[in-house]
């Protein structure tokens, strides 16, 4: 008799990685020959669901929302004090009277009018890019199998599964991969062999690496092999 799925053999069970069900797949899908709230996946892949539905995945960007909204709130704060107070016939801040004052006497073309105007510019420009861009370079997009799934493949674990495979390549003593979104950027040292046979096998093994790594958009390869350097 066969153990059941998740059992070790020792008498302990040991929990699988599944994937929920959406919730849109009908009750009686399930046990058709194929499980819907079920699956094993690669632990390698980044999985989730991002703004973009086809390119790349979109950052959350914590940190500067938060940022933004820490200050948003101690300007809004003081104002809204200050306001209050002189609403209550107090004397307003004096750093709202000097500001006052500052704005009332300055013209527009002098030198810290100027500074100021542009780093609210620079800043509201920097907020517009984060706005409209994806963010998460180090994320490449993978095929989708399924199309409530998306999966993504860290640049880092792109580049070793790279690494790896023109290493077993046969007189390849050492090899360095830059990868990036667009290219992959192969630099490998062989002390045997011609170098242009070395070079035919890395185009082809490396090419048949990119294709097996399932990405969207497969980076643009390019190998350089060399000799190693004279010791001393």
């Amino acid at each position: 008799m066969s153990e059941p799925q998740g059992f070790d053999g020792s008498g302990n069970t040991r929990r699988l990685p599944v994937l929920e069900k959406p919730d849109d797949v009908p009750a009686d899908t399930a046990g058709r020959g194929q499980s819907s709230s079920t699956a094993a996946y690669d632990p390698l892949p980044v999985l989730g669901d991002g703004k973009d539905r086809n390119g790349r995945f979109w950052s959350a960007r914590r940190v500067p929302a938060a940022v933004v909204a820490l200050l948003l709130l101690l300007v809004a704060g003081a104002f809204l004090y200050d306001i209050t107070a002189v609403r209550a016939h107090r004397q307003a801040m004096s750093w709202r009277k000097s500001l006052a004052g500052q704005l009332a006497d300055r013209p527009l073309d002098d030198t810290w009018v100027l500074v100021g105007a542009g780093v609210a510019v620079a800043l509201g420009a920097w907020l517009l890019v984060l706005a409209v861009t994806p963010g998460l370079r180090g994320v490449l997009p993978m095929r989708r199998t399924h199309t409530d799934v998306r999966a993504g493949l860290h640049r880092a674990a792109a580049a070793m599964v790279l690494r790896d495979r023109a290493v077993e390549v046969s007189g390849v003593q050492s090899v360095r991969v830059r990868m990036t979104r667009t290219r992959a950027d192969v630099r490998a040292v062989s002390h045997f062999r011609e170098l242009d046979d070395v070079r035919a096998d890395l185009d082809d093994v490396l090419a048949h690496a990119i294709r097996s790594l399932g990405l969207s958009r497969p980076p643009a390869l390019s190998v350089r092999v060399v000799r190693p350097g004279r010791k001393g």
